[in-house]
C-alpha cells in the first residue's frame, strides 16, 4: 500500500517525472536481492544473523531496533492500505478498518501451517490479482509510450532539487526496496533445496537471483502503472491535488471512461495490504530471531506489531480523517527509505569480504556498483534530511 500513496501522489503532481526513480529504485532492488540471497545460500546466515555474528553487540541491537522500526513503518502502511480498502469496498470505517487488520494474524497463522509453498502460492495468487487490475486500467488508461520511456530512462535534475518531489521520490525508493526485505530473501533462500556443495550454491544463487528478479520485474510494472494511471488521470486534467487512496478512488471510473476501475483499484489496494501482511510477518520473525535468538509464535508477535502500528493510525485518522492517514501513508515510506543504509551497507560489506564469503565473494565491479548504490541512498537521504531542517 505504500506505493499506492507515493505513486498517486508522485503521478498526479508531477506527470511521468517520477518514473526515472521507480525504474532506478527497481534495478536497486534486484541488484541488493541478488546480494542477499548470495550471503544467505553461501554463509547459511541470514543477514541478522551474519550482523550478530561479525558486529559488536552494542552495533547488533542499533541495527536490529533500526530493522523492527522499519517493519512497523512498514506495517503502518499496511494498516491504512487495508482500513483505506475496506472502507472504500464495503464502506467499513477507517477506525473499524484499522482494527480489523489485526485480525490478518490468524489468517496468517492459517497459511503458515499449510505449509511455506501454499504460503507462497497465495502471495502468487495476489500479485496476479494486483497485475491484473492494472493492466486492464492501463489499457484504459492509453499512455503516451513515448513520454513514458522518455521519463523513465532521462532523470530530471528537479528530482534532487525540488524538495516535495524529492520527499515523494525516497518514499518510492524506501517502498520499493524495504530494508527488512532484505533480511527476509536472505533467509527465505534458505529454504530451497539445493546442494551444499560449491556446483550446488552456485546454481541456487542463479535460480534465486532469477526468481527474484523476475518479481521484482512484476512490481515495476505495478508501480509504473499506478503513477502513469494517476499521471494521465489527474496531471493535467485540473487534479494535481489529488494523494489520497479515496480521492484516486472516487475520481478514476468517470476520468478514464472505464466503470469498473475504481472497483479493480481497490480489489488491487487489497491484495497489496494482504500481500505486506505475509513480508512484515515473515520478517518480523527473522529479524528477531537472528538479532536476539529470540522466538515467540508468529501470532503473538504479529498481533504485537500489528498493535503497535494500529495506534498512530487510529489516533490520525480520529483527529484528521482520511488526508491525515493518507500523509502518514507516504512518510512512513520515507522513514524506510531513511532505514535502508542500516540493512544496505552491512549486507554489501559482508558479501564483499573473501574471508567470510570466500571464493564466492562479489567481484570488484559488482561491489564497486553495489557501493554506488548505498552511496546514492546515504546521499539522497541526507539531502531530504537538509531540505527537511533547512526549510524550517
Amino acid at each position: 500500500p505504500g506505493n499506492w500513496a507515493t505513486d498517486i501522489a508522485g503521478g498526479a503532481q508531477f506527470g511521468y517525472t517520477l518514473l526515472f526513480v521507480i525504474m532506478l529504485s527497481n534495478l536497486m532492488a534486484i541488484l541488493l536481492q541478488a546480494l542477499s540471497a548470495r550471503l544467505g545460500i553461501v554463509t547459511g546466515r541470514d543477514l541478522a544473523q551474519a550482523c550478530r555474528a561479525y558486529y559488536p553487540r552494542p552495533v547488533s541491537y542499533v541495527l536490529w531496533f533500526i530493522c523492527e522500526l522499519a517493519i512497523i513503518a512498514c506495517d503502518l502502511a499496511e494498516v491504512i492500505g487495508t482500513a483505506i480498502a475496506l472502507n472504500l469496498l464495503f464502506g467499513i470505517p477507517l477506525v473499524a478498518g484499522a482494527i480489523i487488520t489485526a485480525l490478518d494474524a490468524f489468517l496468517l497463522l492459517y497459511l503458515m501451517n499449510k505449509g511455506f509453498r501454499f504460503l507462497e502460492a497465495f502471495i502468487i495468487a495476489l500479485l496476479i490479482v494486483i497485475f491484473g487490475c492494472f493492466a486492464i486500467q492501463i489499457i484504459a488508461a492509453q499512455p503516451s509510450a513515448a513520454a513514458i520511456f522518455g521519463s523513465m530512462f532521462v532523470p530530471s535534475p528537479e528530482i534532487v532539487s525540488n524538495p516535495a518531489m524529492l520527499y515523494i521520490a525516497m518514499g518510492i525508493i524506501g517502498a520499493t526496496v524495504m530494508p527488512h526485505n532484505l533480511y527476509l530473501h536472505s533467509s527465505i533462500v534458505q529454504t530451497r533445496a539445493y546442494e551444499r556443495t560449491d556446483a550446488g550454491r552456485r546454481e541456487a544463487i542463479r535460480f534465486a537471483t532469477i526468481d527474484s528478479t523476475v518479481a521484482l520485474m512484476l512490481a515495476l510494472f505495478v508501480n509504473a502503472s499506478i503513477l502513469i494511471v494517476a499521471a494521465v488521470a489527474f496531471h493535467g486534467t485540473g487534479h494535481e491535488d489529488v494523494a489520497e487512496i479515496g480521492q484516486a478512488y472516487e475520481l478514476l471510473s468517470p476520468l478514464l471512461g472505464l466503470s469498473v476501475a475504481s472497483v479493480l483499484f481497490g480489489v488491487a489496494l487489497l491484495a497489496s495490504g494482504l500481500n505486506s501482511t505475509v513480508t512484515a510477518t515473515l520478517a518480523g520473525q527473522i529479524v528477531m530471531e537472528g538479532f536476539l535468538h529470540l522466538r515467540i509464535p508468529q501470532w503473538a508477535r504479529r498481533l504485537v506489531t500489528r498493535g503497535i502500528a494500529i495506534v498512530p493510525v487510529v489516533i490520525v485518522t480520529w483527529l484528521y480523517g482520511e488526508r491525515g492517514t493518507a500523509e502518514l501513508l507516504v512518510l512512513s515510506q520515507v522513514i524506510l527509505s531513511m532505514q535502508l543504509p542500516f540493512a544496505v551497507i552491512p549486507l554489501v560489506h559482508f558479501v564483499s569480504d573473501r574471508k567470510k564469503m570466500g571464493g564466492f565473494a562479489i567481484a570488484r565491479g559488482v561491489s564497486f556498483l553495489a557501493w554506488i548504490v548505498a552511496g546514492v541512498i546515504v546521499a539522497l537521504n541526507l539531502k531530504l534530511l537538509y531540505d527537511t531542517f533547512a526549510g524550517i
